[in-house]
């Protein structure tokens, strides 16, 4: 009886240490920040990804778009930003932490983070501006339509 039920929690042990591989914890770090309906599908990554998923990348600045080249529905975003609201929801203009440290380092507090408006989106979607500095400010701001796993600087 001993033997079986050491032999039980034996079992469960690796199959529970062998469903901690790889590919799990990747996904579990990644989505952290993200709920479940939000979170962008994760495709497989190659070996070329392995810099990209270090941090190497957090070194380097985000590309930039200008205003033209983003979707109208930002310039409306940058519009409210720059009169302090009023914000079409009220997660608009939350504390964006910075923790992936895609863009350039600051104290926590600097960045905030507003909805950029999908047309046809029963939700908040994944489209958002991200803008560092004193509140209706716009000059330190960056896009993402990614949900967060990717910014542009906007460009003045």
């Amino acid at each position: 009886m001993m033997r079986a039920r050491a032999f039980s929690c034996i079992l469960a042990l690796s199959a529970i240490l062998g469903g901690c591989g790889k590919d799990g914890s990747r996904n579990a770090t990644l989505d952290a920040g993200a709920s479940a309906s939000q979170a962008p599908a994760q495709p497989e990554h190659s070996a070329s990804d392995t810099a990209a998923a270090s941090g190497a990348q957090a070194r380097s600045a985000p590309a930039a778009v200008t205003k033209a080249q983003l979707p109208g529905e930002a310039a409306e975003t940058l519009r409210l930003i720059r009169a302090g609201g009023p914000f079409p929801f009220g997660e608009d203009g939350v504390l964006f932490r910075n923790t992936a440290a895609l863009l350039p380092l600051h104290p926590r507090g600097y960045y905030h983070a507003y909805t950029v408006r999908t047309p046809g989106s029963a939700d908040r979607g994944q489209r958002r501006i991200v803008c560092g500095g004193p509140r209706r400010q716009i000059g330190d701001c960056y896009y993402t339509d990614d949900y967060y796993a990717s910014f542009k600087r906007i460009a003045e």
